[in-house]
């Protein structure tokens, strides 16, 4: 059974940082696409960034609203995934979900991948 734990959330004033972690257990494929999305009350979900678990190299995707102030990355002995948030803003408030799926393509879409319970990113102005 595929199990994601995120951690990391929060609160903290604009210009703040946090670092999102998410725990991937049994996952059978040694590859598969992993990532960030979040969901601010009455929006609807938002992809925030994405890669291949193995071609990492290959680079994330990230959300325009983000680039620049979020990164992604592994750890893959721990098969762990973060998000670095830097610069945080009001409008970032949101939950923010880990993701995992076979395909980078659809991950995010409608009944597609496995997903974490969420942890709440507040920022305040």
């Amino acid at each position: 059974q595929v199990q994601l734990v995120e951690s990391g959330g929060g609160s903290v004033q604009t210009g703040g940082s946090l670092r999102l972690s998410c725990a991937v257990s049994g996952y059978t494929r040694s590859n598969y696409c992993w990532g960030w999305f979040r969901q601010a009350p009455g929006n609807r979900r938002e992809e925030v960034a994405k890669f291949y678990r193995i071609r990492a190299h290959e680079g994330p995707t990230y959300a325009e609203s983000v680039r620049g102030r979020f990164t992604i990355s592994q750890d893959i002995s721990k098969n762990t995934l973060y998000l670095q948030m830097n610069s945080l803003k009001p409008e970032d408030t949101a939950m923010y979900y880990c993701a995992a799926g076979d395909y980078c393509s659809n991950l995010g879409e409608p009944n597609i991948g496995y997903w974490g319970q969420g942890t709440q990113v507040t920022v305040s102005s």
